[in-house]
């Protein structure tokens, strides 16, 4: 199992499905069951994502959370 960033390419919202493209420029495909798993309702294209990929295929995506600053 493997933790990766990608951006999303293609969101379908009737399927909850699409494609998110890997920083390398590898495209990989994620089913409805992958969405659900998100805790999501909405993805936008273009939308940076962390993604966890196990044999090949997107198990799971959800939002990049940044920490906060401390001064």
């Amino acid at each position: 199992m493997t933790t990766l960033q990608a951006t999303v390419a293609t969101f379908s919202p009737q399927t909850s499905s699409g494609t998110v493209l890997l920083d390398d420029g590898t495209q990989l495909s994620f089913d409805t069951n992958a969405f659900l798993r998100s805790g999501l309702r909405m993805l936008r294209l273009g939308q940076r994502v962390k993604v966890v990929v196990l044999d090949g295929k997107v198990e799971a995506l959800t939002h990049i959370t940044v920490p906060p600053l401390r001064n």
